[in-house]
């Protein structure tokens, strides 16, 4: 069995817990994480509109996809440590979910935690880019809550038309 777990900021204990709980001792677990070219591109391209063309080992974009990717490994590492048995670390860099669908080609299972609006029980408790996974992943999934989920009084009331 191939489990993948996605690992993000903030959320990744769960998902790692998750793992632990569920997947059988002799899963193959790849921890994952993603890092999107947003605040990299950013810095790249404030840099080359206004501050330093002719110029480019002044460009704070590269120093942030350096710093991201140190990150990254950090978080890997730190998931890895919880997890407590043999994995594989994957970094990938683009469109975040887009890589966490293409990453779960051929997976058996991907375990990713809500990270929208956790206060309330609801579609809005999935963010976009997890949204997205949820709708085109190529595998099962194991979607948990990063902290206790709310309560059943929480949900939405049903649209007026399914009263």
């Amino acid at each position: 069995m191939a489990v993948v777990v996605w690992v993000v900021e903030g959320t990744w204990p769960a998902c790692v817990d998750a793992a632990r709980a569920h997947a059988p001792e002799d899963a193959e677990v790849v921890l994952l994480h993603v890092t999107g070219h947003d605040a990299a591109d950013a810095a790249h391209g404030a840099f080359a509109g206004l501050l330093g063309r002719g110029h480019p080992e002044r460009d704070p974009g590269t120093r942030v996809e350096h710093l991201a990717a140190a990150s990254a490994e950090s978080l890997l590492q730190a998931a890895a440590e919880r997890l407590g048995r043999p994995c594989a670390r994957v970094e990938r860099t683009g469109r975040v979910e887009r890589e966490v669908v293409a990453a779960t080609e051929g997976a058996d299972l991907l375990v990713l935690a809500r990270d929208g609006d956790r206060a309330r029980l609801g579609p809005h408790s999935l963010g976009p880019a997890s949204r997205f996974v949820v709708d085109h992943a190529a595998c099962p999934l194991l979607l948990v809550w990063p902290e206790p989920a709310p309560d059943l009084t929480t949900m939405p009331p049903p649209p007026p038309h399914h009263r």
